[in-house]
């Protein structure tokens, strides 16, 4: 009977189970940023605990928008560097009020909306090659898959070749564990493999004492009206503030284009042009949830990318979306539960996304120059510069050169020299 209804509700290709485990793999695996966005936040002087209620709530609520109004398994959030440009840049370095630079991701947010409606978003995506489409979605893969490994703690940091492998230690063990895990689930075609996968190491860590048991399950420390609605617009309307507007507009912008693309290789739904259906809703409810992230009190709210553990794991509907948003709002009473899962129980969750997401380099020729070195460049910028939208700007400004070399700038399309002015405005700014 709940089948029926669901199938009814989101479409035929999908099962209720499927869905439900998709939605809690993709909330395990970006459950992360409850603490760490907090973490990042509070240097400026907001409550931490706050904070944390607030990541909750909005993460919450713009998950449950997206699944009910998009139908996509697509999950949003706070977004990790734009959180840490709004603390560490904005706040502590130029001296910004917090609440005056929540202005500035709610303006940054409004024109985000306002390019949306009125059609220039939906005309950039149609400007992208369809090629560079594959390339987007193997550099994020890459890109997660990266993250998965720093997560875990087999990569870090090194300040002559800046990053090298580090040595076995239990933990990273543990976390290869949940991989293997998760390696043999799949090959037997099991679903929710990397939920799994993520419980199984985290079982591990607690018998093997790496992991303490909550001190309690639950938490009523929700009060967060200290920085609830502690938004100033007004003074955020300053000509000053126009670079840190357009630099917060601009990576949201393209972030979020570069994540929906990418993300959408990976479900069997979305079109011949490699796009969802409800492509022009997600972009609303993105442009959307940052506004409201920044009236409850959070920086820039996007599209995350870790919603393809969740894909990788079954989901294809806004089902999968409700039950990571509810996930959410319940993870307010469940912080102390929560906080135990370690981010190397969840790293190999990211590994196996990325692994997933590379099938679709074998959907590029590389034979063809024109085409197959902007998506090189793509490709290697999205996963050593730690950013999706500065993977893109190279990637769009190096295609439209070797158009131009080539004699060949009136397969330019119009949209895409609006892309390259932007571009290069975020270069310089």
């Amino acid at each position: 009977m709940m089948s029926s209804a669901i199938k009814k509700l989101f479409g035929e290709k999908t099962g209720f189970t499927i869905e439900v485990i998709a939605g809690f793999t993709t909330f395990l695996t970006m459950a992360y940023i409850i603490l760490v966005n907090a973490d990042i936040l509070s240097a400026t002087g907001m409550d931490k605990t706050a904070l944390i209620a607030v990541t909750c709530l909005v993460s919450g609520v713009v998950t449950i928008a997206s699944g009910i109004y998009t139908n996509s398994p697509i999950a949003l959030a706070p977004g990790m560097g734009l959180n840490a440009y709004f603390a560490y840049t904005l706040v502590l370095n130029q001296g910004i009020s917090w609440q005056v630079a929540l202005g500035i991701v709610f303006v940054s947010g409004f024109i985000f909306l306002l390019v949306t409606l009125c059609g220039l978003r939906k005309m950039i995506v149609a400007a992208i090659p369809k090629e560079l489409l594959n390339a987007i979605a193997v550099g994020i893969g890459i890109f997660i898959a990266f993250m998965g490994l720093q997560n875990m703690g087999l990569v870090i940091d090194d300040p002559v070749t800046l990053v090298k492998s580090a040595p076995l230690t239990k933990t990273i063990m543990i976390g290869l564990a949940g991989l293997l895990l998760m390696i043999l689930l799949e090959l037997k075609k099991i679903k929710g493999s990397l939920l799994m996968g993520i419980f199984f190491a985290t079982l591990l860590s607690i018998l093997l004492g790496e992991v303490e048991l909550p001190q309690k399950v639950f938490s009523l420390e929700t009060n967060v009206s200290q920085i609830f609605g502690k938004i100033d617009i007004i003074g955020a309307l300053k000509i000053s503030f126009l670079a840190p507007i357009f630099a917060m507009l601009f990576i949201d912008l393209f972030d979020t284009i570069g994540s929906l693309l990418g993300l959408s290789q990976q479900i069997e739904t979305a079109d011949k042009g490699g796009k969802l259906p409800h492509m022009d809703r997600l972009y609303v409810i993105d442009a959307s949830a940052s506004m409201f992230g920044a009236v409850c009190g959070t920086s820039t709210t996007t599209t995350y990318v870790e919603s393809a553990s969740g894909i990788a794991g079954g989901g294809r509907t806004g089902l999968t979306s409700i039950v990571t948003g509810l996930l959410f709002l319940a993870a307010i009473l469940f912080i102390p539960v929560l906080a135990i899962v370690p981010r190397y129980a969840t790293a190999p969750a990211l590994l196996m996304v990325g692994f997933f997401m590379m099938s679709n380099i074998q959907k590029i020729d590389f034979s063809n120059l024109e085409i197959g070195f902007p998506s090189f460049i793509i490709i290697l910028m999205i996963s050593l510069s730690y950013s999706i939208s500065t993977g893109l700007a190279f990637g769009f400004l190096s295609y439209s050169l070797v158009k131009i070399f080539r004699g060949k700038i009136n397969e330019i399309k119009p949209a895409l020299w609006v892309i390259n002015l932007l571009c290069i405005l975020f270069f310089i700014v």
